[in-house]
């Protein structure tokens, strides 16, 4: 329980009271928790789990007089070693060495399949955007685009691959060679998304995989962990048995032993460059496993002298604080001409003063709460050690 002396008394008076919250963005039906955390998919079944439990905590306080307390949102699985192994031996089973079903199923019947898991999808977007904003603090605007862009991706991946078979239907030739391209799939992989895109950067690591003809396990991250709930029963109905099997708990418990096994073909993970390197050094034979990383970020804007300092700043506020700066892409640092950088400076502060803090619910907030919990204080420490360097603060806010 944390009062609201401890916090500024402006930001204590944004979170809502439990009357005050919109029943249409209730994880629940009735505002209590939300408890389908528990389940996960192994082998085309949707279990339930009984054994050790983590509460999922909202970013979201709720206000209780001069008290602020975070919502919990309802228990999340923490699988063990042997569900880890478990989801492993489904996926390779599903491979079967390059036999088994999916991946010696036509072309166009995986197409057929993601393109009807696809649509099926499209029947939970409320649940799903509901619980991004509840654990993740997205607001409802981002946490729709973030659903409505993954409809769209999967689309597209359908399309890529349909003109990718086109061109392997045909012979090239190459110095005198004629060759016929064929891909096959690699095997059983590992997905790991983010937390700022648990749903979209998921599904991009995925989608690709899984219409190739990879059977796949999803290990979902620690923020954002709720909101594929709603997809695992669409999984089962809409894919082999081992094909798409979703496990939570912790990384060092759940993906180290699946890494360890050695049945993991491929590793696709969304992250930092020290997680994958120690994922990719747990695998017995590491020279026989294909990575697709995504790691790391450092993005600059560069404003030079006869640019539109107004433009600039406006483009450079929303690359940088869109979703509140938890964007891979995000814009981190900004080099700008010397003789511009005072009036840009003074644009760009008076920019990020007037984005408006409030719940992911509220149409008007740019600045939500933040998902990890010792974040802002790490963040006000950052800025403190600015400070000390000569850096300065110029925001009024």
């Amino acid at each position: 329980m944390t009062t609201t002396q401890d916090v500024d008394s402006r930001i204590a008076s944004l979170f809502p009271t439990a009357a005050q919250v919109p029943a249409d963005t209730q994880v629940a039906p009735d505002g209590g928790p939300y408890s389908d955390g528990l389940n996960y998919l192994v082998d085309g079944q949707v279990k339930r789990w009984t054994g050790k439990t983590e509460d999922v905590k909202s970013c979201i306080c709720i206000r209780d007089g001069e008290a602020l307390e975070r919502r919990v949102l309802g228990p999340a699985a923490q699988l063990t070693r042997e569900e880890a192994l478990a989801a492993g031996d489904a996926a390779d089973r599903a491979y079967d060495k390059g036999r088994g079903v999916w991946p010696t199923m036509r072309v166009q019947d995986r197409i057929e399949a993601v393109s009807a898991f696809n649509t099926a999808m499209v029947t939970v977007r409320e649940p799903v955007v509901r619980l991004l904003m509840w654990e993740i603090g997205k607001s409802r605007a981002d946490a729709e685009r973030e659903f409505d862009r993954t409809v769209v991706y999967v689309n597209d991946t359908v399309e890529a691959l349909k003109e990718m078979e086109r061109g392997a239907a045909r012979f090239s030739r190459h110095n005198g060679v004629m060759a016929q391209i064929r891909r096959t799939a690699l095997g059983p992989t590992l997905c790991m998304g983010p937390f700022n895109y648990p749903l979209n950067e998921t599904f991009t690591t995925l989608i690709p995989a899984l219409i190739m003809g990879n059977p796949c396990v999803v290990k979902l991250p620690r923020f954002g962990q709720l909101c594929l709930a709603p997809l695992l029963p669409l999984f089962a109905q809409s894919f082999p048995p081992g094909v798409v099997n979703v496990v939570n708990g912790q990384g060092s418990v759940v993906a180290g032993p699946l890494m360890e096994s050695g049945k993991i073909n491929s590793l696709a993970f969304i992250g930092s460059s020290r997680v994958a390197n120690v994922l990719k050094k747990q695998h017995p034979m590491p020279n026989r496993l294909r990575s697709v990383l995504g790691l790391d970020a450092k993005n600059p804007a560069v404003i030079l002298p006869d640019a539109d300092l107004q433009a600039a700043a406006k483009e450079c506020v929303a690359g940088a604080l869109s979703f509140n700066g938890q964007r891979c892409t995000a814009i981190k640092l900004i080099l700008v001409h010397r003789s511009k950088a005072d009036k840009f400076v003074s644009i760009l502060s008076d920019l990020v003063d007037a984005l408006p803090f409030g719940m992911p619910w509220e149409p008007s907030a740019k600045l939500t709460p933040l998902p990890e919990h010792d974040k802002p204080a790490h963040m006000a420490r950052l800025v403190e050690d600015a400070k000390a360097l000569g850096a300065r603060v110029v925001n009024k806010n």
